[in-house]
């Protein structure tokens, strides 16, 4: 039977559309969480959180996500024997993912990078990094899988340590007292706090935004010594100490004093509850 000419073209052309449509369709790979072709990473398909018109000092937006669910950052660093320092940073509400970097800003994802003396140096895929010698400060910031920056009040998800002090001493293992939280990576130690007197020692912190200054450190103390913490902040918090279950309350702008005598050996962290920030740990001998 002879067919007039052009009369397949119809089904010719809806056999090759299912065809290209069972070949798209039936990669078996995961749906790519990739920028588009011609935009830019930070124009990439998530939607996780506000994108501020901020930039942080190195040109990246910030994203802003509420407290309660934003990640958070700790950071260790500890002199190599070759030279320079060793970094440990330990993250809650965060993977690190390497294989969807350059990807769309999903919760909880993406990767860190190191500033020394405020500029940026490397990027961290995990939780060990190495940082060379000749560096003072330390920053460890969280950016998402499109390279924006993860912010909480405008402020940069970040943590900064001082690299240009001794070590402290390693702590020999204690047990650890009931109600205390696991010691997270630290810093290494700050200069010595004011030497005791008979009242104790004071020690005086201040919080802005998510800065601690001076930088979270370990503080040195003698089981039965007195310890008054003066801690500034910007915001209405709360600080506590682990272990010893102290707490006082934080109005901005207003310096809240806490007083203990430390009557129990071993490591205690001091933190604020609403922001999640270490303000410093005790070390207890």
């Amino acid at each position: 039977m002879t067919h007039p000419r052009g009369a397949a073209t119809p089904l010719l052309s809806l056999v090759l559309s299912l065809a290209a449509a069972v070949s798209l369709a039936g990669c078996g790979g995961p749906a790519t969480t990739h920028h588009k072709p011609g935009t830019t990473h930070e124009e990439a398909s998530g939607s996780s959180g506000t994108l501020l018109p901020a930039r942080d000092e190195t040109g990246h937006r910030l994203r802003e996500v509420p407290a309660a669910t934003a990640p958070t950052v700790r950071v260790e660093a500890r002199p190599d024997t070759e030279g320079g320092w060793n970094v440990h940073l330990t993250v809650e509400r965060f993977r690190f993912t390497p294989d969807s970097t350059g990807g769309a800003a999903l919760p909880g994802r993406g990767h860190a990078r190191l500033l020394t003396d405020g500029k940026e140096t490397a990027r961290l895929y995990g939780a060990w990094g190495h940082v060379p010698p000749g560096a003072r400060t330390l920053t460890v910031r969280l950016h998402a899988d499109d390279h924006t920056v993860w912010a909480v009040d405008g402020a940069p998800v970040q943590a900064t340590v001082r690299l240009d002090a001794a070590p402290a001493a390693p702590t020999p293992p204690s047990p650890r007292p009931s109600g205390t939280a696991t010691a997270p990576a630290t810093a290494p130690a700050a200069p010595p706090s004011p030497w005791p007197t008979e009242t104790g020692r004071t020690v005086t912190l201040t919080i802005t935004g998510r800065t601690v200054e001076p930088p979270p450190s370990r503080i040195e103390l003698k089981k039965g010594e007195r310890l008054t913490l003066r801690v500034t902040g910007d915001r209405a918090d709360t600080v506590h100490v682990h272990g010893y279950d102290r707490e006082a309350a934080l109005s901005p702008g207003v310096p809240a004093t806490l007083t203990l005598t430390v009557d129990r050996t071993g490591l205690f962290e001091v933190e604020t509850h609403g922001s999640g920030l270490l303000l410093t740990q005790l070390v207890v001998r």
